[in-house]
């Protein structure tokens, strides 16, 4: 089944400013920069590889027809970077009403072959960099009395898979994560919402993944595809608009699961 038209925008985020962690390169980061710009926000995207973070702000000019985003380098597994982007993206945008958290990292290894370094590292990248940014952004939008946070989770904090157990206990940790926050932050008037991804096809996944994986991977969903970035970007845009004002700590599943 061939994907649904691109969607126009619906201004969905006029006026706000969004700051979209690991957006360079071709992957979910990307498209949520993306559709941001295009609902009308203004943006400001983060990457740890500068060439690529400045190759995705030409690009998303390009395609958006709109003026570049702001960047910011940072790694996210690095508090004092963390820290100074915070710091950045307030002063460059005057104000942070979205943060989205797209950072993490996979790898296919069985555990008896894993190392302790394998295990931190995917677990530092994909589930501490959450609570590194959500620690540092939260302040400011609970000082505001406004603010969404939107975590990238995945099914797999909810299914099993072979040689996953490192990426999948971290997702389930930014499930759990986002539940706890989301209870804290309510007092404030901020939402903390995620979404859980099955698997949404870019050129980096294919480059990480196995043909025959993606391929079993793919025929397992209900529309016998893997969905496109944009369509799970576009349910990380509905949890930042207020179109999903009540809703808080909740995980939205954004695959076609076979009932």
């Amino acid at each position: 089944m061939i994907p649904p038209p691109y969607p126009p925008p619906r201004n969905l985020l006029a006026d706000r400013t969004v700051v979209v962690t690991a957006a360079a390169g071709t992957g979910i980061g990307y498209a949520v920069a993306r559709r941001a710009m295009e609902e009308g926000a203004r943006v400001l995207i983060s990457d740890w590889h500068e060439r690529r973070l400045g190759e995705a702000a030409e690009r998303l000019a390009t395609e958006t027809g709109l003026p570049a985003p702001a960047t910011c380098l940072c790694d996210v597994t690095a508090q004092d970077q963390v820290d100074a982007l915070a710091t950045a993206a307030i002063d460059t945008l005057g104000h942070v009403d979205v943060l989205i958290n797209n950072a993490g990292l996979g790898g296919e290894v069985p555990v008896v072959e894993m190392s302790d370094a394998q295990w931190h590292r995917v677990l530092d990248v994909t589930l501490t960099s959450v609570f590194r940014m959500t620690r540092a952004f939260l302040p400011h939008m609970s000082a505001r009395g406004t603010g969404a946070i939107v975590n990238n989770a995945s099914v797999l904090g909810w299914r099993a898979q072979k040689g996953q157990a490192h990426y999948a206990a971290a997702k389930a940790g930014v499930m759990a994560f986002t539940r706890c926050t989301a209870l804290e932050a309510a007092e404030h008037g901020v939402r903390i919402n995620a979404v859980a991804p099955s698997i949404a096809m870019h050129a980096f996944l294919a480059k990480v993944t196995s043909d025959d994986l993606l391929a079993a991977l793919s025929q397992r969903e209900a529309f016998g595809r893997p969905a496109e970035v944009w369509e799970v970007a576009n349910v990380m845009i509905f949890l930042a608009s207020d179109l999903a004002s009540y809703m808080t700590g909740e995980i939205v599943s954004v695959s076609s699961q076979r009932a």
